[in-house]
């Protein structure tokens, strides 16, 4: 080495001080990108959301203030569209875990009022699709999101009468406000199935066939997937989105509500769907 010089180099000590910093950096810095994704990904939902919410306003203004038919009901019994809906005049046909095409989408009332299959998926939804015997097959689901019952909806049974109150047209909202009354809501990805969201609305109450009161019942379950909570969109045009007070879990379709402090959640729900006008008595199922 000329003149008695050494090049200049990270002592082992030094080097294992450099790593543990890294480390350090990076472990105060990922909790706080996973959250900012987090976030991002919730506002693109709550944007797909008030896009569908502006498709239902001007479907309202070409139809002479009719709100879109919310009409697609599935009968898990039967495996067949609910007797006296209609799988073709409405918002959005098709089963959300089915659809391996936007086909159904594509023949939606809404559709041509903005002509992005994307706005109808929530990017924080992974689910796949999945066959009639539940192979899941390696494609995202094309849909997230359903209507609320209160918009246009129709009997959940004909035969005898049933009809959860609803909305047929825009002008008439008024109990809820529109500010107050949903319409769009982002669905858990284990029970999404048609494209109506069911709640029993506030003045039904069900009994048992030994007349004691029934369970509190979710017929569908909000989604949880963005940080324990849920996004909506309004009559009035506007997005929120809403924390739960207990984790939303699929068990099955109309499954009970969690007696460990979900009932907050579920009247919280309940409280911005149409009520019934005259407290009526049903049986539960």
């Amino acid at each position: 080495m000329e003149n008695g010089f050494r090049p200049a180099a990270f002592t082992l000590i030094e080097l294992l001080v450099v790593i543990a910093v890294i480390a350090i950096l990076a472990g105060l810095l990922l909790p706080a990108l996973g959250k900012a994704k987090a976030q991002a990904l919730s506002v693109a939902c709550m944007n797909n959301l008030k896009q569908l919410q502006i498709c239902c306003h001007l479907y309202a203004l070409d139809n002479t203030d009719t709100l879109p038919p919310n009409n697609y009901v599935y009968d898990v019994n039967t495996s067949q569209p609910s007797a006296g809906f209609s799988s073709n005049i409405t918002w959005c046909p098709g089963l959300a875990p089915y659809d391996s095409t936007p086909a159904n989408i594509e023949s939606g009332l809404l559709f041509s009022y903005n002509r992005s299959i994307a706005i109808y998926h929530c990017p924080a939804d992974k689910s796949k699709v999945e066959t009639t015997d539940g192979i899941r097959l390696p494609l995202t689901r094309t849909r997230s999101y359903n209507m609320s019952q209160s918009i246009n909806g129709h009997p959940i049974d004909p035969d005898q009468f049933i009809y959860p109150p609803s909305f047929k047209r825009e002008s008439a909202i008024d109990e809820p406000s529109p500010s107050q009354l949903f319409v769009f809501i982002d669905v858990h990805e284990g029970g999404i199935l048609d494209s109506l969201f069911g709640i029993p609305p506030p003045g039904w109450n069900f009994v048992n066939t030994n007349g004691i009161p029934a369970a509190a019942t979710w017929w569908d379950l909000p989604a949880n997937r963005h940080s324990q909570g849920c996004n909506f969109s309004f009559a009035d045009g506007h997005a929120e989105h809403w924390k739960w007070a207990v984790p939303k879990v699929f068990v099955k379709i109309g499954q009970p509500v969690d007696l460990n402090g979900e009932i907050k959640d579920y009247r919280r729900v309940q409280a911005d769907v149409r009520p019934a006008k005259d407290p009526i008595l049903l049986l539960a199922q």
